[in-house]
């Protein structure tokens, strides 16, 4: 099932605060991206992100889903409905993403 351009729409809305959060739609589903940084997707209408441990550490609940088959784990963010949440979890992801980056740089 792909996922509806509505809720690609409320999710960028909930993440509207940030500045730079786009999207690339890939075979039904989108791919979110902050300051060029891959966070996560919406597959299936669910936003996953990616399973690195600042968003472990951040969310309240840890589930793990596939976003679709033969795909590697995601964390499933069930508390979309909470914009300050959502906010500083993608927050929290990009300073451990840029940490991440810079090394492999080197």
């Amino acid at each position: 099932m792909a996922s509806s351009k509505s809720y690609l729409n409320f999710i960028l809305n909930q993440l509207s605060e940030l500045e730079n959060i786009t999207y690339r739609a890939m075979m039904g589903e989108y791919i979110i991206y902050y300051n060029e940084k891959l966070i996560g997707g919406i597959y299936d209408d669910r936003l996953l992100v990616k399973p690195i441990r600042s968003a472990l550490a951040y969310m309240k609940n840890i589930e793990y889903e596939k976003p679709y088959d033969g795909a590697k784990k995601m964390l499933m963010v069930d508390d979309v409905d909470d914009k300050q949440y959502l906010v500083g979890l993608v927050k929290a992801m990009y300073t451990e993403l840029q940490q991440s980056n810079s090394k492999k740089k080197k």
